[in-house]
């Protein structure tokens, strides 16, 4: 992955589950991103997206889960998680409305 990227390209969506708008509630939003991405990369393109300041990133790598097609068994394709928690005060607009 490319040093200069551009943040839309790190954030692939917003993770939007019961758990994550829990969390939401304690300053931290969750994202599916690029499997390439570090940690870094991450922090940067949520403060440039989203115009915030962000504390903390945690990832992890979800594993695709089975899916069945008639007789044949295949695997959804695994990708990268991020939890991103930002300095109090600030928060992202677009989870507030759910």
């Amino acid at each position: 992955m490319p040093k200069e990227i551009h943040p839309y390209a790190v954030l692939i969506r917003p993770i939007i589950t019961e758990k994550s708008t829990v969390l939401a509630g304690t300053n931290k939003y969750v994202f599916e991103v690029d499997p390439r991405a570090n940690k870094n990369q991450i922090r940067e393109a949520v403060q440039v997206a989203f115009s915030v300041r962000v504390a903390d990133v945690n990832t992890m790598n979800v594993r695709g889960k089975p899916k069945r097609f008639g007789r044949k068994v295949v695997n959804r394709p695994d990708w990268k998680k991020a939890v991103v928690t930002l300095v109090p005060g600030d928060k992202i607009e677009l989870f507030e409305g759910i």
